[in-house]
């Protein structure tokens, strides 16, 4: 006798994450996995009419920060309103785990400066109910979510565990220490961690400006650590490193590859300084040749430039260092906008000198009026240069920093610009298109639940499917299947994700449903939800007609179900054998 099914999606077009053509079919879910993709004659207790719309897997976002944000909050937007299903947190080498009671500020600290994430929604959210990672994971296990969640040990936490302020300092790691670490790592790996990260770029410092703990650590101790995760025969390493020295830089990722055996991920950018490099079709080249010798290396790459936000409710804009300005910053938000709107205040803003917080390095965006924009509604990520804040300036015959200014009194105040960081040196994302193409590569890089005040990028995957797929106008467009793929089962793969990410018989039933048609990424807005009302940037999208978790519908036409079928997933997944 055939078993009962809970659910069907009933003859929507599926683009089952294969990057095969679409096809018209019903799918059939029980007991949180697809059962049945087809002509499905069984009825349901639940059935969803899917004509005239596309059914695709749940999303996969590998590069997320969500680390704080799971511990206080069920729903982790604003990747689960753009499709993802499941996220990988504890990038770039940092989080909260393990950590000792005495060192909660310093992680905090950190984690402040590299990801902008305020200090008191970090003080205030933070239970601290745990030490050593396990336990850290263990207490994500008793908790529910609105997607699955996966962790990196992150390498500074376990530095300054290990060393203390040694090792916040990046004083050299001895023997004793590199052991103890490469314990704890490899205790980290049989508790369920995805597996390590690290950062090794100047552009990550804690909020006093001091470099990330893992900065310029010795080849040994990422040795050390990649050597737990030979021992414990599973996980990945994930890195951001500065490419100053191309070459050199990459021979470092192959030799650790080649000693633990295990895949490794690196961030790759296109600009000019820092974890980016014009070189980057080489590091591509290198990666692709690495995994085809059985060194299985991928770059991480995101398919539109890294941009920063600015504006007067957002951590910058062009005038926040101006003596006359940060006078304004304890106003509350509708004084402080009839202020700036006062000839005399703005005269004597626009007569100040700026000088850019040392201690933010996004701070030197905040002039760059040459890689400006204004962003609008619906946001348009891909503008010409001479549509810059400083071409338009040119135009009209003012100086960029008073249209900059009156543009952000556009709209109550609330009209955010736009700096590009990375991945626009041409004035155009022929480059991302480029990156994503290439087979060294892998889609990543949004950054969910980090940067509350200055970039919105876990919004990536509804640009995705409506810049690349349907809506670009300077240059080549993606085919809808290969961008789905890109956004499941690629990603999915990657890191050892490999029950997910494809619409097919045994796999676990994360889905998207939504109108090709009706899709619309909207401009990012303010909003006050974390705690102590912290402020943080987030992006919303039409369209979706529900996402599904584990065979639970999480999301209907943009509204949360109350569902949350979401778990902390301990480790990698096999595919389904049947």
């Amino acid at each position: 006798m055939l078993q009962a099914i809970d659910l069907v999606l009933r003859g929507g077009r599926v683009v089952d994450g294969s990057g095969a053509p679409p096809f018209e079919a019903d799918v059939a879910i029980r007991n949180g996995k697809i059962v049945e993709v087809g002509a499905v004659a069984r009825s349901a207790g639940t059935e969803i009419d899917a004509a005239g719309l596309v059914v695709t897997p749940g999303f996969v976002d590998i590069h997320t920060h969500y680390d704080g944000q799971v511990t206080w909050s069920e729903r982790l937007l604003p990747s689960s309103s753009h499709g993802v299903t499941t996220v990988v947190m504890g990038n770039c080498g940092v989080g909260f785990a393990p950590c000792r009671p005495d060192q909660h500020e310093l992680l905090i600290g950190l984690m402040e400066g590299v990801e902008d994430i305020p200090h008191p929604v970090l003080a205030d959210g933070l239970p601290w109910t745990w030490e050593s990672f396990p336990q850290y994971l263990d207490f994500l296990d008793g908790r529910r979510f609105d997607m699955d969640v996966c962790a990196y040990v992150p390498h500074a936490p376990v530095r300054v565990f290990v060393m203390g302020r040694r090792g916040a300092d990046r004083e050299p790691a001895t023997p004793a220490d590199l052991a103890q670490m490469e314990r704890i790592v490899h205790d980290a790996m049989l508790a369920g961690a995805m597996g390590v990260s690290t950062s090794r770029t100047f552009f990550h410092r804690s909020a006093d400006g001091k470099s990330t703990p893992s900065f310029e650590a010795a080849e040994r101790e990422l040795t050390a650590l990649a050597g737990a995760l030979k021992a414990a025969g599973r996980g990945a390493l994930q890195l951001i490193t500065d490419f100053d020295q191309p070459e050199e830089v990459f021979t470092l990722l192959r030799r650790l590859v080649e000693h633990c055996g295990r895949p490794l991920t690196v961030s790759l950018l296109e600009g000019t300084y820092g974890p980016m490099t014009l070189r980057w079709h080489e590091v591509l080249d290198w990666a692709a040749q690495a995994s085809a010798e059985g060194v299985p290396i991928k770059a991480q790459v995101l398919g539109r430039a890294i941009g920063v936000m600015l504006g007067h409710e957002l951590t910058l804009n062009p005038f926040y260092t101006c003596d006359s300005y940060a006078a304004l910053s304890a106003l509350p938000f509708e004084q402080k906008i009839q202020a700036l709107r006062q000839p005399a205040t703005r005269a004597r803003i626009l007569a100040e000198a700026v000088d850019p917080d040392p201690t933010i390095v996004l701070g030197r965006l905040a002039q760059e009026f040459e890689h400006m924009y204004l962003l609008g509604d619906p946001p348009d990520y891909e503008q010409p240069f001479e549509q810059s804040i400083a071409a338009r300036a040119r135009r009209l015959g003012v100086r960029p920093q008073a249209l900059a200014y009156d543009l952000m009194l556009e709209g109550e105040g609330r009209n955010n610009l736009y700096a590009t960081l990375c991945n626009y040196e041409c004035g155009s994302l022929d480059t991302s298109l480029a990156m994503m193409r290439h087979a060294g590569s892998v889609l990543g890089l949004g950054d969910g639940g980090a940067h509350c005040g200055t970039i919105c990028d876990g919004s990536y995957p509804t640009f995705m499917l409506t810049h690349w797929v349907r809506d670009r106008t300077r240059g080549e467009r993606v085919p809808l299947p290969l961008v789905v793929k890109w956004l499941s089962s690629d990603p999915a793969r990657t890191v050892g994700l490999e029950d997910r990410g494809l619409v097919m018989p045994g796999y676990k039933a994360d889905l998207n449903v939504f109108d090709p048609d009706r899709l619309r990424l909207h401009a990012p807005e303010v909003v006050h939800d974390l705690p102590s009302g912290g402020r943080r940037l987030v992006q919303r999208a039409d369209g979706y007609e529900c996402t599904i978790v584990d065979g639970v519908v999480v999301h209907r036409r943009g509204v949360p179900s109350g569902s949350l079928p979401g778990r902390l997933v301990r480790g990698p997944r096999a595919a389904p054998t049947t």
